[in-house]
């Protein structure tokens, strides 16, 4: 019989065509992504329908490809890079960030092991070091790097929950007379938490939501009174998650004392730093790190503030082999790829399989510098800023939260004019914020989310994309006013709130 060629790869030269093409789509697509709609207005499904149902039989070119890559992905897409993208926490793609992934892909690494791969192995620790320096960590601290913060926060609990139930490991919590474990959190805290805490066994119930002060903080008082109610009922504090950076509002849990309180109980402090924790790069907010030398563990994601495509999120443990001795297991058809003398990253988590993450960060902050990244952060903070004083200066709207970060909540109260007014209904007040979030993303202009403050409807901008310059940002307002005007004006008979 005739050897049979092998199917092989495609042809380098065809490869080398195809590259350059892809070179131009991707120079071609950034360049004019704010002619784009932000975001599509179709209906479920609408995008599927124009797919073939059927998978294909034979293989088809890659211009063909790329063609429906324009014609049916990019239209039926949320686009986080456009500069009028003002939802969620802004996102951060760059240039660098790009040629990163590229550089990722052809590499197909495994870093499960530093055997599979000593180069990402080292690589990671070093690029995991040079964030815990920028941000001021004490040395004790390691770190690996997951997905998302929702991954981290599941680690960093499952080690709390073995050193306060040893050998939950390997005998689990059932049928031990162990107590029902606490975890406290505040009202404005990430549903990650509850998450961490189902896939634990511990239960969505013991997590216990503490109220927030004026300024959407947990409310100190609250959390101890809470402890101490819990003990009375022989519950066993285990942890709390204090936000460096909320959801809504990007506000900033009062970790000093908040540690104070962890330290008194024995509980597990954990820093969900996942937003703001990249701010610490900045002298002027050097004041978010007070407290986290005392924490156990801290989550940042450099997907959000350090300009690294999504995702890479670092998880720091002081001592990380508390989290090796909870996760680490070798069977036998990987023992032969394991150097206990050195780290293997299979060992600091469920995963075994591990992306090359860290060369897209080393790429991208090679790039760009502390310095660079800085730049980027403290004009976004101008930008916010500007937005607060348009906001302040139109008597219409006002600000629903204090603003820390480059968040935005504010809210669409009315106008004064000479005819007869009443007060308007929150609910009225809150439909119409509503509708005016809803009618702006639907125009696919510009994107803004709204979210839930002490009840009420608000609305919320994040900045962060690198993409979006003064003028966009302006755009957005003035179509903010316009589709005020058009939803319907709210007539107020009350003084401005002053915040």
């Amino acid at each position: 019989m005739k050897d049979r060629q092998s199917p092989g790869d495609t042809l380098p030269e065809e490869f080398r065509k195809q590259l350059h093409q892809l070179a131009d789509w991707i120079a071609d697509f950034r360049e004019n992504i704010s002619n784009l709609r932000v975001a599509p207005n179709d209906k479920p499904g609408a995008i599927r329908e124009k797919m073939p149902a059927q998978p294909p039989e034979e293989g088809e070119a890659f211009e063909k490809i790329l063609g429906d890559v324009d014609r049916l992905i990019v239209p039926g897409m949320v686009h986080w890079s456009h500069p009028m993208f003002l939802g969620y926490f802004g996102w951060t793609t760059t240039a660098p960030g790009i040629l990163g992934e590229i550089v990722t892909a052809p590499l197909s690494v495994n870093a499960m092991t530093w055997r599979t791969s000593p180069a990402a192995t080292e690589l990671e620790t070093l690029v995991i070091d040079w964030v815990r320096q920028w941000i001021g960590l004490p040395e004790e601290f390691g770190g690996v790097v997951y997905d998302t913060a929702s991954v981290g926060i599941m680690h960093a609990l499952a080690v709390a929950r073995e050193e306060a139930a040893p050998s939950t490991r390997k005998l689990g919590l059932s049928a031990r007379n162990l107590p029902r474990f606490r975890i406290y959190t505040s009202d404005q805290a990430h549903s990650s938490v509850e998450k961490a805490a189902i896939a634990l066994g511990l239960g969505e119930e013991n997590v216990q939501r503490v109220p927030s002060d004026t300024e959407f903080r947990m409310d100190v008082a609250a959390f101890r009174a809470m402890i101490e109610r819990d003990l009375s009922e022989k519950f066993r504090p285990l942890a709390t998650v204090a936000t460096v950076g909320t959801t809504s509002t990007a506000s900033v849990d009062p970790v000093p004392e908040i540690a104070k309180i962890c330290r008194e109980h024995k509980m597990w402090l954990h820093i969900d730093a996942a937003y703001g924790g990249g701010f610490a790069i900045l002298p002027e907010y050097k004041w978010i790190t007070k407290g986290w030398s005392d924490a156990d563990s801290i989550v940042i994601n450099p997907h959000k503030t350090l300009f690294v495509p999504l995702d890479f999120s670092i998880l720091y443990v002081r001592d990380l082999d508390r989290l090796r001795r909870v996760f680490t297991l070798v069977p036998e058809y990987l023992r032969g790829d394991t150097i206990e003398a050195e780290k293997n990253y299979m060992d600091y988590g469920i995963q075994l399989g591990r992306r090359f993450r860290a060369l897209k960060a080393w790429v991208i902050w090679r790039s760009l510098g502390r310095r660079g990244m800085a730049d980027r952060l403290q004009d976004q903070m101008r930008l916010t800023n500007l937005f607060v004083d348009w906001i302040k200066a139109d008597n219409r709207f006002e600000l629903a939260a204090p603003v820390v970060m480059p968040v935005v909540c504010f809210q669409f109260v009315g106008v004064e004019n000479n005819s007869a007014s009443s007060t308007a209904s929150p609910a009225r007040t809150d439909k119409v914020n509503s509708q005016i979030v809803e009618r702006i993303n639907a125009s696919g202009r510009a994107y803004l989310t709204q979210t839930k403050l002490r009840g009420r409807t608000v609305m919320r901008i994040g900045l962060g994309n690198v993409l979006t310059a003064e003028q966009h940002l302006r755009n957005v307002w003035e179509l903010i006013q316009k589709t005020a005007e058009e939803v319907g004006t709210i007539d107020l008979n009350r003084p401005r709130a002053v915040r």
